[in-house]
């Protein structure tokens, strides 16, 4: 059929190769196409393997079209210092800041990232944990589904700290959610919670099935766990 690349044949790869180069470019960069120069970037992953330019196609995308799948994919680059940029956590967080802000794939995921790196306190002007911003970033990341924000919410409601009152009712709240959500260690904490009537009125059934959920969840988990085998 007309337009079909034999893979096998060499030359017919290299030509595919080299207009998929020149047309992403063109999006990107004469259509003014934020998604072009998203499948530009995967281009230069992928097939170049030029991170450097990968990183400077993002770091366009993200600060001149404000397109959310790149300012996430530049925070992670910051964080790790790849494509030849400074590792720069303030960066990363501005970065995912911007992702979370503006709807796309990873908008959940970069809130999640802004309440790591708000908790872990690293980025912030004295260096100290925000509890305050934390909770407001995960939250957001919960409302989304994202497992591990609820869980960290729970976690975070549980313990108390500087500016956030201690909550167990939020804390089980959250460990429920997050539990529903398939986050093992939540479905644990919720099932301790109403075995022990902390925060929540006892109920020794309901901890039962949350323990076995939690057994269940770790049961599915260790199948996805490829054996390491020595040829």
């Amino acid at each position: 059929m007309a337009g079909l690349v034999d893979f096998q044949d060499e030359e017919q790869v290299k030509s595919f190769l080299e207009n998929m180069n020149v047309e992403c470019h063109y999006q990107c960069y004469r259509e003014k196409d934020p998604d072009g120069c998203y499948r530009l970037v995967d281009y230069l992953e992928g097939i170049q393997k030029n991170f450097d330019e990968a990183a400077k196609v993002l770091k366009f995308n993200c600060e001149e079209n404000k397109h959310s799948e790149s300012c996430y994919k530049l925070g992670a680059y910051h964080v790790t210092g790849k494509g030849g940029l400074t590792q720069d956590l303030k960066t990363a967080f501005r970065c995912f800041l911007m992702a979370c802000e503006t709807p796309g794939k990873k908008s959940v995921e970069a809130c999640h990232n802004v309440g790591i790196l708000a908790h872990d306190g690293q980025v912030n002007e004295d260096g100290q944990p925000d509890l305050g911003k934390a909770r407001d970033y995960y939250a957001k990341a919960c409302d989304g589904s994202y497992a591990a924000s609820c869980f960290n919410l729970s976690t975070m409601f549980l313990q108390g700290g500087p500016g956030l009152a201690k909550d167990m009712g939020l804390a089980c709240k959250y460990s429920m959610k997050a539990c529903d959500l398939g986050h093992i260690w939540a479905c644990a904490n919720a099932s301790r919670m109403y075995k022990l009537g902390d925060g929540v009125d006892k109920d020794e059934a309901k901890a039962e099935v949350l323990k076995n959920r939690a057994q269940q969840l770790h049961r599915e988990q260790q199948k996805h766990v490829q054996p390491i085998t020595f040829g």
